[in-house]
């Protein structure tokens, strides 16, 4: 019997509540570059681990850091100075029996594959200067979490919650606008973006920061127009999302007076003494929000198998949002799984639902208390599925 607790939650729905902020940072942010290797890594282990022995092994690649370089940017040109140091962290198998596999060169060649992959700015042979200090752990714990047991590795919570909300949505795609849509007709746009949202009532400020690649810029009359062309799609695209009122500001640290734009020669921050290190920035639902309950877990390079931090925050936001894909008259659902170390991965300390019935519904919460119950039961009991997703790079993990 899993100690599944469903509790109907007394509380003002997010989206009706004064105030609201929320942030995400781009896939070229120095932390979400080191959410990205640390997963390359973790996924890259696996697959070797697979076509080895047949089963993942124990690992987590969950510290990388990135030391920013230093850079001199200029319209139309700019020099990298000194390169960024990536240091790769972390415990993973290496011996088997007396099969020996080459861990760090497995780690370095699918960091170096990551960076080539997605950041077409970057020359990941001379900008970085790569580290690998992987080593493997200690023989209790590679016995006692050998991850065909499916044994949870450390005691840790989960959080989830579901539906998104109007500002939640908005920061999302409006990311997904500047990479997918803005950023493949304008070279001159990086890969290091972050959006903040604001909402007071129904205002809502819109910040967003792009960094520009100098090589692309003739001079200051062009980033400017570029910028203003972009806060043009933003609003435009903000609009189809939400019916408040939107303010958008791009790059609000430019000085043009002063000749002060956020121009970089790589397209990401962390070429001019901007760090990262994993853990740092969004959370498995590709967000930071604050006014919402969050695990301080990071997600990404934890194996996927054995490793509750990883698997509960992922597992708990498909539960939330099955609740209210499958639940009528549901405004808000918060999910908790809590693991206790050592003990079944299926089986948490708790898993504790709590929803927000909405206030016009016609069903009540002992209507849909059951069928929470089920949903919830039938997630753990399949929280295996978890793994191919993760190795299969079809789950967000940051």
């Amino acid at each position: 019997m899993k100690n599944i607790y469903v509790e109907e939650h007394n509380t003002i729905p997010v989206e009706k509540q004064k105030s609201e902020v929320v942030e995400r940072k781009g896939i070229g942010h120095p932390d979400s570059v080191a959410d990205g290797l640390a997963e390359s890594v973790s996924v890259a282990l696996c697959k070797e681990y697979i076509k080895e022995f047949g089963y993942i092994m124990h690992h987590n690649t969950d510290e990388c850091q990135i030391v920013g370089g230093q850079s001199e940017p200029a319209f139309g040109g700019g020099v990298i100075l000194e390169p960024v140091y990536i240091l790769l962290v972390g415990r993973a198998t290496s011996l088997v029996g007396k099969k020996r596999l080459p861990i760090r060169a497995i780690a370095v060649r699918a960091a170096h594959e990551y960076l080539e992959k997605n950041f077409a700015n970057l020359d990941a042979d001379t900008d970085v200067t790569m580290e690998c200090k992987i080593w493997q752990g200690s023989e209790a714990l590679r016995s006692v979490y050998d991850s065909r047991k499916r044994k949870a590795n450390d005691t840790s919570f989960g959080v989830g919650f579901a539906p998104l909300s109007e500002t939640e949505k908005l920061v999302l795609e409006t990311d997904n606008l500047i990479h997918n849509v803005i950023k493949k007709n304008n070279r001159e746009i990086g890969d290091d973006t972050k959006v903040m949202a604001s909402r007071f009532g129904d205002n809502i400020n819109l910040t967003v920061a792009i960094a520009m690649v100098c090589k692309y810029l003739k001079d200051a009359d062009h980033y400017m127009s570029l910028k203003e062309e972009i806060k043009e799609k933003i609003l435009d695209n903000a609009v189809k999302i939400t019916d408040k009122n939107i303010n958008v500001y791009v790059n609000t640290a430019d000085m043009p007076e002063n000749n002060v734009f956020y121009l970089t020669v790589t397209g990401l921050s962390m070429e001019n003494g901007d760090d990262g290190s994993v853990g740092r920035g969004n959370r498995a639902n590709g967000l930071i929000t604050p006014y919402r309950p969050m695990s301080l877990e990071a997600v990404c390079g934890k194996n996927p198998v054995t490793h509750v931090g990883k698997l509960y925050n992922l597992l708990s936001q498909q539960i939330a949002d099955s609740i209210v894909e499958e639940c009528s008259d549901i405004s808000e659902c918060y999910v908790y799984l809590l693991s206790q170390i050592g003990k079944p991965i299926d089986e948490p300390s708790f898993a504790d639902v709590r929803v927000v019935m909405d206030n016009n519904s016609r069903s009540s919460f002992n209507s849909v208390k059951k069928d929470i119950e089920g949903i919830v039961e039938d997630k753990l009991d399949n929280i295996d599925s978890l793994t191919e997703l993760i190795v299969n790079k079809k789950l967000r993990t940051f």
